[in-house]
């Protein structure tokens, strides 16, 4: 009951959620997977980031503090994983989320110095200040919105050298509900080893189109579009063959193809040479006719998964079985 005098507290705060999960395995949205939402620079970017692909529109907005960063994603991927530990123990979640700093900085393969407090708090800061506009759906709604990465975050308690100790931090409403829906994928820990941004965000692309297909292909345009890079195409075609020749990506092995592909394959698939039926340009345009809008080389990665599960036979005729089986997909 409102005291006299008083209004109703028509918003009160939620309990929040104690981030006490040790070992919680890291775990990343599909949505930031599929769409680039964080800047890849090292200096602060202040740059409005707009992309569109396949119906899903999205404008990044920097504060005066520039764009939230890859590396500043690390704090997402902290809560989330936080939260989908909970959830798989059948504990009750919020998206306010009580943190200790320590642990996230363990927990991420940062620094526990006075310079890795500072950085985490500049992270805070951006991500708090970085608007997302979008249309692109989560948890079954597909709604048009704005929205900070996080919505608002503070320091509850500091040592006496005035270091941040534990830290609250409300998630917005958009990515909670992706925690709710589990639309979520497991990173490798070797991800928080990454040092080049480049490199988190090309792994990203790769954990979330792989799946559990053998490979992926993807024309090097495709690749640029949708890591967020700045650099033009042929700059980003030289940090691919740098990233190939390094080979330091968990999980995934790069090589270049004809025709300005790239592949990510799985290091756990193991194949002979010679024994993948490779299609041909014509037919891979044909698919684009079938399929008008969609990732040809994902639908060819998503083929060559069927081939395998059913023996990984010899294809008289691969291009034949491959517009065979993908007319029967869009008849489904």
């Amino acid at each position: 009951m409102a005291a006299a005098g008083l209004l109703p507290d028509h918003h009160p705060t939620a309990d929040f959620f104690l981030c006490d999960i040790f070992d919680a395995a890291p775990k990343d949205d599909m949505g930031s997977m599929e769409h680039p939402m964080f800047s890849l620079a090292t200096r602060p970017d202040r740059r409005v980031l707009s992309y569109e692909h396949n119906g899903v529109a999205i404008e990044v907005a920097p504060s005066v503090r520039g764009l939230a960063t890859i590396h500043d994603k690390d704090v997402l991927i902290y809560c989330i994983s936080q939260l989908m530990a909970a959830m798989n123990a059948g504990r009750e979640i919020s998206r306010q989320l009580h943190l200790k700093a320590h642990d996230l900085l363990v927990a991420t393969n940062r620094e526990t110095s006075g310079d890795g407090y500072k950085r985490l708090r500049d992270a805070l800061e951006r991500l708090a200040g970085t608007r997302i506009t979008t249309n692109y759906e989560t948890g079954g709604q597909e709604v048009t919105s704005g929205f900070g990465l996080i919505e608002s975050w503070q320091i509850v308690r500091r040592s006496r050298g005035g270091r941040m100790i534990s830290v609250m931090v409300t998630l917005s409403d958009w990515l909670f509900r992706a925690v709710q829906a589990k639309s979520v994928l497991t990173l490798n820990r070797d991800y928080f080893r990454l040092r080049k941004p480049l490199e988190r965000r090309v792994y990203e692309l790769a954990r979330k189109h792989c799946g559990r297909q053998a490979d992926w292909t993807v024309l090097v345009e495709t690749l640029l579009k949708k890591s967020g890079s700045a650099s033009p195409r042929r700059v980003f075609r030289k940090m691919l063959r740098d990233m190939i020749a390094a080979d330091l990506l968990p999980d995934y092995a790069m090589e270049e193809l004809p025709g300005d592909l790239i592949r990510f394959t799985r290091r756990d698939v193991v194949t002979l040479p010679g024994e993948r039926p490779h299609l041909s340009e014509d037919t891979l345009e044909r698919a684009r006719q079938m399929m008008p809008g969609a990732d040809v080389h994902a639908l060819q990665a998503e083929w060559l998964a069927h081939w395998q599960r059913r023996g990984s036979q010899k294809l008289k005729a691969p291009d034949r079985a491959f517009l065979g089986w993908l007319a029967k997909r869009a008849d489904a």
